[in-house]
């Protein structure tokens, strides 16, 4: 047979994880290569970037929607059934795709935040009308926000002491702190008031700024941001990055738009995007380059 498209996947993938075992990315693409009854050529077929086979990107897909939606439960590359998904395979459905997963609030948010609106008199244009650079650059935007989603993941289930040493990592990308030796024996540190590292804002250390990294399981408010101002008062300071996983809420943004002080609020959401831009914990599978004609080249002139 063909290889399946990702939303025929989407059924036999959940009632392969049915009995509720975890089981790894790997272990899924083999049980459901069996289930699709695949040739070997067909399991050797690659994408055009040959980066990565064709089937084992369409179950990392349906793999994706399905859990967007709630209906799968994952911890890095391990992933098992929820309850939800329990429940969808008892009303025995023909099948499962995205109209199916509408159904699902989760589902629709996560949608909603990948889709790229026009100016408001037009509304959405259709795939249709979209030019070819327009439908790649929208698939670019999809593939980067689930791999940001994915790092945030991740990076929540890491202890605090790794969450440390991705801070120290990523801001020496950035270019602060000189080389990531130096930067680690000041950022890492036991909490000193409320600080938990000084870095240089520059190879030559003209000058210093400190540095807030929490693990933070709920939204961070202005109280920690008070705080974290207080410690920088201690310290006689004026500049500092307080970054964490989590998000801040309105009031602490608020707050600190009004001090007399230089305070960078890093949330969860862009720490992935700057891992992201910055290659941490990130890897590079393909790299498209679009060319137009050089009108110059052609010209008699």
């Amino acid at each position: 047979m063909t290889i399946p498209d990702f939303q025929t996947i989407m059924l036999p993938l959940l009632k392969f994880l049915g009995d509720g075992k975890e089981r790894s990315i790997h272990e899924i693409v083999e049980g459901l290569a069996e289930d699709f009854k695949l040739s070997t050529l067909e399991l050797a077929e690659m994408l055009p970037s040959s980066t990565q086979t064709v089937f084992y990107n369409r179950v990392g897909w349906a793999r994706t929607y399905l859990s967007k939606s709630g209906l799968l439960n994952g911890r890095r590359k391990y992933y098992q059934i929820s309850d939800r998904g329990k429940e969808a395979l008892r009303k025995n459905p023909i099948k499962i795709d995205m109209v199916f997963l509408k159904q699902y609030p989760e589902f629709l948010e996560f949608r909603e935040r990948k889709q790229k609106p026009t100016p408001p008199i037009i509304g959405y244009q259709p795939i249709e009308v979209r030019t070819p650079e327009e439908i790649l650059e929208d698939a670019y935007q999809e593939i980067r926000e689930d791999l940001i989603q994915e790092l945030l993941a991740n990076v929540k289930n890491c202890p605090p002491a790794f969450f440390e040493r991705l801070v120290v990592e990523l801001l020496v990308k950035m270019g602060y702190g000189g080389s990531r030796k130096e930067a680690a024996r000041a950022v890492g540190q036991s909490g000193d008031g409320g600080i938990d590292g000084i870095i240089d804002e520059d190879r030559l250390g003209l000058d210093a700024v400190y540095i807030q990294a929490k693990r933070w399981e709920n939204i961070v408010g202005r109280p920690e941001i008070q705080k974290f101002v207080g410690a920088l008062m201690g310290k006689k300071a004026r500049k500092g990055i307080f970054i964490t996983n989590a998000s801040f809420s309105a009031e602490a943004v608020a707050f600190v738009s009004t001090i007399d002080y230089r305070i960078v609020l890093i949330d969860g959401k862009r720490l992935a995007e700057f891992m992201v831009d910055y290659d941490i914990g990130v890897t590079e599978v393909s790299t498209y380059k679009l060319k137009r004609i050089d009108s110059d080249y052609f010209s008699n002139d």
